[in-house]
């Protein structure tokens, strides 16, 4: 059985992914994010997670200056996980198929402005 294409380069990105407003993070992922800081549980589950308001956790944020919001863990400059290694479960798992959100957001983009081989960025371009 041949592999389905994958439809995406997470270094090609903007850590598009990064910004969802619920990354949802499990006890296991609390305490590999504490193993990995060198902290407790407890300090670790607070410090880096809040309440979603249906009894989980998601991981915080912090200010982005391309999407205004983006996970607490993202480099703002190189625009790559700082916990890769102790990343949660949600992340490695994202996308979970051939395609991202952000893929799916270029070929709309694309399609609207009927340009097939428009790269939408997020940085500055200098013309």
């Amino acid at each position: 059985m041949a592999k389905a294409p994958i439809f995406f380069n997470c270094l090609n990105c903007t850590a598009y992914c990064c910004t969802y407003g619920h990354i949802p993070v499990t006890k296991t992922d609390i305490k590999r994010l504490a193993k990995h800081f060198g902290i407790p549980s407890d300090a670790a589950r607070k410090k880096f997670t809040k309440k979603d308001g249906k009894g989980g956790r998601v991981l915080r944020h912090r200010f982005d200056a391309i999407f205004h919001s983006a996970c607490r863990f993202l480099d703002q400059e190189t625009r790559l996980c700082t916990i890769h290694k102790a990343r949660p479960a949600a992340c490695r798992a994202y996308p979970g198929g051939a395609r991202c959100q952000y893929y799916e957001f270029l070929q709309a983009e694309r399609a609207r402005q009927d340009e097939p081989d428009m790269a939408v960025a997020a940085y500055p371009v200098d013309l």
